[in-house]
């Protein structure tokens, strides 16, 4: 009997975690089945969280989540989704920590992150301040509408349609086959029914997919009832059809789904398995701080010991361990930097990191002002560790002083080689006459 007790209480535990929130809340349980429904063709201003049912942060903001949803009732749309549970509808916005939290406003097609605090007076505030802007926005005239379903022709587009590259039988080889990106090609007859539905969600994936891949990752479409030389070549006997085309190699089906979100975590896998890892880049200058920072969720930053106290063999060794995590975290699109112990003092000091405790390592959120500390070992199963915990939401974080980043300093780049103790000035001792230092009457 007890075993039976604690299964069904372990179960409840379980079910707990996941019901964040219920029929009775004011907040809309949105998944990949009603996304495009409820937010995306509605005209109301949504701010939805995506979240995990184990990440902490999650649970803390739950109750938060609750009072502004019914502080926003009738008037902001307040919606919730698993994200752990539907992966697609998070890396369709790409979505890599918990709690996320995106305001889809006058175009849904490219939803803002909210930036701002956690309570929920903090949230609402935010919220209010977006509505007004996109009131004021209305009154001028500016609709922004994404209208994924209110475009004419194919039932609406959800991105731009010119980010679907349109292939022909004279551009396709050398836009295609002879290019560096990885491509997603769907063959498509106009009188297909099928292909009409297909088509708004291709054409919020190309725009998505464009983005997040900085052009790496393309999405084409051929009409094959007019550009039958390739399509033939292909072996296209129905439609629509989509194959997957990599530089230098056969073609292959796509076997995923065909909603927007599953070809949007396709294409990210595709560019994922294909891209190189991201340059481990030395802290020169403000620029490079700055632009790693700022151009990437989440900054990787180790302080290294001097180059005196490891020599060149031991700073390669902490590098190639950065550079393994920096393969092995690539997904994720991080910007990995280092510098030397004492090159960058308002920066060490900022982060609590100076003068001891080399090797050392943050993890910074540029956009948030915010920063977690290695307190592991400098080792691939410590980093590992640090890593994974802040990119579920569970890592503690700190926030820089301030709410601005420190001052950099220009420095010359490492050489790649041994350190070398200052050269200390000979002194010529032969022109000193230590007699007269002697030339005293003894005692």
């Amino acid at each position: 009997m007890r075993p039976l007790l604690l299964g069904v209480l372990c179960c409840s535990l379980v079910l707990s975690a996941r019901a964040f929130y219920s029929a009775s809340d004011d907040v809309v349980e949105l998944t990949p089945s009603n996304f495009n429904k409820e937010v995306i063709q509605s005209d109301s201003l949504w701010l939805v969280e995506f979240y995990a049912p184990w990440c902490g942060h999650c649970q803390s903001l739950t109750a938060d989540w609750k009072k502004v949803a019914t502080a926003l009732k009738g008037i902001v749309k307040v919606g919730a989704v698993d994200a752990d549970q539907h992966k697609s509808l998070g890396g369709q916005y790409g979505v890599r920590g918990f709690p996320t939290i995106k305001i889809f406003g006058a175009n849904k097609n490219k939803p803002e992150d909210y930036q701002g605090g956690r309570s929920s007076q903090a949230i609402v505030d935010g919220a209010m301040n977006t509505l007004r802007t996109l009131v004021k926005d209305r009154l001028s005239g500016k609709s922004g509408s994404s209208g994924y379903s209110k475009q004419s022709g194919g039932g609406g587009g959800g991105g731009s349609k010119q980010d679907v590259v349109e292939l022909t039988d004279d551009n396709f080889d050398k836009t295609v086959l002879e290019g560096d990106a990885v491509w997603l090609v769907e063959f498509y007859a106009p009188w297909c029914g099928h292909c009409k539905n297909l088509e708004p969600e291709w054409a919020a994936a190309a725009s998505a997919v464009k983005e997040q891949t900085k052009g790496k990752v393309r999405l084409g479409a051929v009409d094959a009832t007019v550009h039958q030389a390739v399509s033939s070549r292909y072996g296209i006997r129905g439609f629509p059809t989509i194959k997957i085309f990599r530089k230098g190699e056969e073609p292959e089906d796509f076997q995923g789904g065909r909603s927007r979100g599953d070809i949007i975590e396709r294409a990210i896998d595709l560019f994922s398995d294909h891209a190189a890892a991201p340059e481990l880049l030395e802290i020169l200058n403000k620029d490079v701080l700055q632009k790693t920072c700022e151009d990437s969720q989440l900054c990787v930053i180790a302080v290294l010991p001097h180059i005196l106290d490891t020599g060149a063999a031991g700073r390669n060794g902490y590098m190639e361990v950065m550079m393994r995590m920096a393969e092995k975290y690539k997904k994720k699109m991080w910007g990995w930097l280092w510098t030397e112990a004492g090159a960058q003092m308002e920066l060490e000091a900022s982060l609590g990191i100076g003068g001891f405790g080399y090797p050392a390592m943050a993890a910074i959120n540029a956009r948030k002002m915010k920063f977690a500390l290695l307190k592991g070992s400098f080792s691939e199963t410590g980093i590992h560790e640090f890593l994974r915990e802040l990119s579920v939401g569970r890592g503690s974080t700190a926030t820089f002083g301030g709410g601005v980043m420190p001052a950099v300093h220009t420095v010359e780049p490492w050489d790649g080689k041994d350190g070398q103790l200052p050269v200390e000035e000979d002194y010529d001792l032969s022109d000193v006459d230590l007699d007269d230092d002697f030339d005293k009457d003894e005692l």
